[in-house]
């Protein structure tokens, strides 16, 4: 597919970024521009997207850190790879356990939902399989910036002070983050220069061990200390067992492309059954901004949401029917239960998300789609005193049903909601993509996607496009750039219609395709402070 700039299918505040020999996209400039900097010094796009992650977890700490899962898809110029980098439960987290503490959902705060950090070992396991450069090469740009300080962007700073207030009722027993991330309680503002000393050490430490020291060494035993010594559960041993899995992406075909997702714990599959379920309705005969669209959207996305909400769970603890769900046939009898009004499914509120996402791509055709996140913006709140590490709070999704596939257990992986996706079409790339933002993320893939392959947008003017998010039952939130004949007009089927003034719901999202001729188009979301840079 080829684009022309002055001749966007859909009206778009941004060009897309052009480059022939790479490109680096994600949600904060300065990390766009270190994974640039490692492709311009030889390295390649997993280089790149690894020194783009890193540099997140600096200057993007209100969505994930060093305490972060991860997950990447790789396409090595001739397949596709997955790399699954979540951690485990805890082995003294039980079931019986919450209860006898009075637990009746999974906490969000506190020691409780913090399960091993997958990002660290998933940095050195992508470096070990795919990298060009040295490992501690990676970690030059984000040392730099949490060393001499970077100023704070201004959706960063927004969501800064969101934790902090967020925080506020658990000041004492949260104090190491408000030592580390506030002035004497107070966030930093935006274009403040901001330094984090302790990151800078934990990262020159992760970096000089490949990673070793998080996991066994170190940092591991101040990260076990600090839990033994304040309620927590995570132990040296935990952290010592702790590995990531290379997995078969598992896909689907959408009108000639394939759409590729890593497969459950990952709640990617959400976003394959939608499209399974779309697929057969003719949603390019509608126009892009009509209720009929919307509506076929948003009621394909309930069904799937109805079943991974259901089924997503550690494939390494119950079997998961991921040939089942995506079986054609089964989508055709879940697309016949589509009608005119809306439908009325059952599963639980989906909350909000804080997470990170970036794509990178080489000269030699290498691309990745890289994820990670800490959940809810800085995770837990737990800050291990003195390392900067902030620990994320991927045990809060986790269900306490004993029914319930994903019910907590020892060593188990939680649903997670962080996906990287892919596209391909007969065999060959077309490119990375994602859209982050907790239960948002594979209602932002189908969007992409649709946007994409049924209307022709571009990566950026796929991304600028005003977007919707089913919440519950019949709820949706449509952002308030959506025509008001398609709130109107979803209302009249029974929708239960929100307008949302703030973007922070509807996820910030990357896009790079290749052209045919070997050069890259990519978009950075305009709802982050982010960029597509290459060169």
């Amino acid at each position: 597919m080829t684009y022309g700039l002055a001749d966007l299918p859909y009206p778009s505040r941004r060009m897309p970024v052009m480059a022939a020999r790479g490109v680096v996209a994600t949600s904060q400039s300065l990390a766009a521009q270190a994974g640039l900097s490692i492709l311009q010094r030889g390295g390649n796009a997993v280089d790149a997207a690894l020194a783009t992650a890193v540099a997140l977890t600096v200057v993007e700490p209100t969505s994930n850190g060093i305490g972060s899962d991860a997950f990447a898809l790789v396409w090595d110029g001739t397949r596709l790879h997955g790399l699954n980098g979540s951690g485990r439960a805890p082995s003294r987290l039980t079931l019986a356990q919450l209860a006898a503490l009075g637990h009746g959902a999974m906490p969000e705060i506190g020691w409780l939902p913090v399960t091993v950090p997958g990002a660290p070992a998933a940095w050195r396991d992508l470096h070990a399989r795919f990298g060009r450069l040295p490992f501690a090469d990676l970690f030059e740009p984000a040392i730099y910036y949490a060393q001499h300080g970077f100023p704070v962007s201004p959706l960063t700073a927004s969501g800064w002070a969101r934790a902090a207030e967020r925080y506020a009722a658990y000041r004492g027993e949260l104090r190491p983050w408000f030592e580390t991330f506030t002035d004497d309680g107070r966030p930093p503002r935006a274009g403040e220069i901001w330094r984090l000393p302790d990151h800078a050490t934990s990262l020159q430490q992760i970096a000089e061990s490949n990673a070793d020291d998080f996991y066994g060494g170190d940092l591991a035993g101040r990260l076990a200390e600090h839990a033994a010594a304040t309620g927590g559960l995570i132990t040296m041993d935990d952290l010592a067992a702790h590995t990531s899995t290379w997995v078969e992406p598992i896909g689907v075909s959408y009108r000639g492309y394939e759409v590729w997702e890593i497969p459950p714990n990952g709640q990617g599959l959400a976003a394959l059954l939608a499209l399974n379920i779309l697929e057969g309705h003719d949603v390019a005969a509608h126009g892009r901004d009509s209720t009929r669209s919307f509506h076929l959207q948003i009621e394909a996305m309930k069904l799937a949401f109805a079943d991974a909400l259901r089924y997503v769970a550690d494939p390494e603890h119950t079997e998961v029917p991921v040939g089942g769900l995506l079986d054609k046939g089964y989508a055709a009898e879940r697309r016949a239960l589509i009608g005119e009004l809306a439908l009325d499914p059952v599963p639980g509120r989906p909350p909000r998300g804080g997470t990170v996402y970036l794509c990178a791509a080489d000269a030699e055709g290498q691309m990745v789609s890289f994820i990670q996140s800490n959940y809810m913006g800085f995770g837990s709140g737990i800050v291990v005193p003195g390392t900067g590490i902030a620990l994320q709070n991927r045990g809060a999704c986790f269900a306490l049903d004993p029914d319930h596939p994903n019910c907590v257990a020892p060593g188990k992986r939680p649903y997670h909601t962080i996906i990287p996706s892919f596209l391909t079409r007969d065999g060959r790339a077309v490119g990375p993509f994602g859209v982050m933002g907790g239960f948002m993320q594979p209602q932002g893939h189908m969007q992409m996607v649709v946007n994409q392959v049924d209307y022709g947008l571009n990566p950026q003017a796929s991304l600028d496009a005003p977007r919707w998010r089913w919440v519950q039952g019949r709820t949706v939130e449509l952002e308030a750039g959506a025509h008001p004949a398609i709130a109107h007009g979803l209302a009249e089927r029974g929708h239960l219609i929100a307008v949302q003034h703030e973007p922070g719901g509807f996820g910030r999202g990357q896009i790079i395709r290749r052209l045919e001729n070997g050069a890259y188009v990519a978009g950075s979301d305009p709802r982050a402070d982010g960029c597509a840079a290459g060169y």
